[in-house]
């Protein structure tokens, strides 16, 4: 483990440069998502203290975003996984910008319908899935705790597919508090570039761990003008395009199953969504939380954003730690 932690020491670079030219970008990009109008409209049902942030800009997802693709470029290999990793990111990224403009546009917190998106993101899936196949990528993932490899066959195509529709939605739903999708992302990523030092392709380190790094210092920067009170939102453009990072970075390491603990505030905020959808089905309109997803339970049971955000952050550095040193 000591040599691990020293691995990260000369690959500490892509996450400095992608902080800085995410802090550097962030005024301008502000002042021109303010300028272009481009501001968050606020769900009407949501908690009626967040109605006081309609008017902040969104999408800013886009800047930091690319200050974490160009961060990489120095501190990649040309390899045709990490190259793939990155597209599949932008291409997430396109759709959610898609979907945050039509936002804007109709003054709703709705762009794309479900089905769009899905569809989008069930394509955009199967063409990551698809390239890696056609790379020769084998399709079989490393088991937590047992230690050992579990061979798909052709059901890890389908597979992935789905781990990257259920993520980028996970990451999606837990951008509802100031700074919280950023803080839990970055700590995310960190795990799992812990996890691809002990697990990964020894000839893929350099690429593969300076990705969740640069997007973890894209994350870290972001909170530059993201944390409470927020100055810009990260929008769709941005929870999709992390989302599709994480995967990316897990499939290509064979730690898919391992995004399950990395990412625990992840599966709890998309767990609650979907507890609730299904008791409220089932039950005629009655709910187990006061409002899903997960932080806004915690809100609306009188805890300050802020705090919810710091002990949100905390579960998951817990759960990346645990994960990354002993599963």
């Amino acid at each position: 483990m000591k040599d691990h932690l020293f691995a990260f020491v000369p690959l500490s670079p892509a996450f400095v440069v992608a902080l800085v030219l995410t802090v550097a970008m962030a005024r301008p990009a502000v002042a021109l998502l303010t300028r272009l109008k481009a501001r968050q409209v606020i769900r009407q049902e949501g908690p009626q203290s967040h109605l006081a942030k309609a008017g902040t800009p969104s999408m800013g997802g886009l800047f930091f975003l690319l200050a974490s693709i160009l961060a990489c470029v120095p501190f990649i290999p040309a390899a045709p996984e990490l190259i793939a990793a990155l597209v599949v990111v932008a291409g997430f990224a396109l759709v959610g910008f898609i979907d945050d403009f039509l936002s804007i546009l109709k003054k709703h917190n709705k762009g794309l319908s479900a089905r769009q998106k899905l569809l989008a993101q069930v394509g955009l899936g199967s063409v990551f899935a698809g390239a890696l196949a056609s790379f020769q990528h084998a399709p079989w993932v490393w088991v937590p705790v047992a230690h050992t490899r579990l061979d798909l066959g052709w059901a890890y195509w389908p597979f992935l597919v789905l781990v990257m529709v259920a993520a980028t939605n996970a990451v999606n739903l837990t951008d509802g508090l100031d700074g919280l999708a950023a803080t839990t992302s970055a700590i995310a990523l960190a795990g799992l570039a812990a996890l691809t030092l002990r697990w990964s392709d020894p000839a893929l380190h350099p690429g593969l761990l300076a990705l969740p790094l640069a997007f973890a210092g894209g994350c870290v920067g972001f909170l530059w003008v993201n944390a409470h009170p927020a100055q810009v939102f990260m929008g769709d453009t941005g929870s999709l395009g992390l989302g599709a990072a994480m995967v990316a970075i897990a499939a290509i390491g064979h730690l898919e199953l391992y995004l399950l603990p990395v990412g625990l505030v992840f599966v709890g905020e998309a767990l609650s969504v979907m507890i609730q959808v299904s008791y409220f089905k089932a039950t005629g309109g009655k709910r187990i939380f006061r409002m899903s997803p997960l932080h806004h339970h915690f809100e609306l049971g009188g805890l300050k954003e802020t705090k919810v955000v710091a002990r949100f952050g905390l579960v998951g550095l817990l759960a990346a730690v645990i994960a990354a040193a002993w599963l």
